[in-house]
């Protein structure tokens, strides 16, 4: 018996049925008509036959399709839309085995694509919204995992979500035209950020990031709020309040 290379082409499969040749599942045009660009995040939106939008990215062998709502794969887990809706429904009374936080990573995995997919396209609604996904499933295993490892796994990537909300929040304010919102939405993920990462918390790539994305917002600033950040800043250290002039230094 002739054997298959994952049932592909007119062969005898190693289930011995013939499988006839797909010419409408050759992806060849789409491969020939969105080239892959070395060095770039290449993510488009495409409607599907039903109306729903879907995201596409193509990568150097082919393309990968999410759903833009649910588990990027769309699978559904005991007829729950993510195994995080599902425990946010059922709880995790007993904890959660070392199989199903197994799957949780998964789903987090695939949801940390969707969001990077997001941000190259500039939806920065759907951007915060998965990481605020991700960041409750963190916590979802943090929490309830039976084993220790479990419970550790995802906190190395934490602060990378954190600093990708901040951004998406910044991006959307900017684009806005409220660059006031943007500093905000950065200051919020800095002081995330330092209490998720404790001392040495301001070497880290993330904090970096996110100072210097508030260093090229702060000209942005309305002249008037610059003018009464200054003011603050001399009120501040008349007063010998040099906690709050050093942040008000650093706004």
């Amino acid at each position: 018996m002739t054997t298959c290379f994952y049932c592909f082409g007119r062969v005898e499969c190693h289930i011995g049925k013939k499988v006839p040749i797909m010419h409408e599942n050759d992806i060849s045009q789409i491969l020939n008509t969105w080239p892959y660009e070395q060095g770039k995040l290449n993510a488009r939106l495409i409607e599907a036959p039903d109306g729903r939008q879907l995201i596409q990215i193509r990568i150097e062998l082919g393309v990968i399709q999410m759903e833009m709502a649910g588990r990027p794969d769309g699978v559904l887990q005991d007829g729950y839309s993510t195994l995080l809706a599902l425990f946010e429904d059922r709880g995790a009374w007993g904890g959660i085995d070392p199989e199903m936080c197994r799957r949780l990573r998964e789903e987090g995995v695939q949801r940390s694509h969707r969001s990077a997919a997001l941000f190259a396209l500039g939806k920065w609604g759907a951007v915060i919204q998965d990481c605020d996904q991700n960041l409750e499933l963190f916590n979802l295993c943090r929490d309830n995992a039976q084993e220790e490892i479990d419970r550790e796994a995802l906190e190395q990537f934490r602060a990378s979500v954190i600093a990708m909300r901040a951004r998406a929040g910044a991006e959307w304010a900017v684009e806005e035209g409220e660059p006031s919102k943007g500093v905000e939405a950065v200051n919020r993920g800095l002081n995330e950020l330092k209490e998720t990462l404790g001392e040495g918390w301001e070497s880290s790539n993330e904090v970096q990031l996110l100072l210097g994305m508030k260093e090229a917002l702060v000209p942005q600033l309305p002249p008037s709020e610059r003018a009464d950040l200054k003011e603050r800043l001399l009120a501040a250290i008349s007063a010998e309040n040099y906690e709050l002039a050093a942040i008000l230094r650093d706004e």
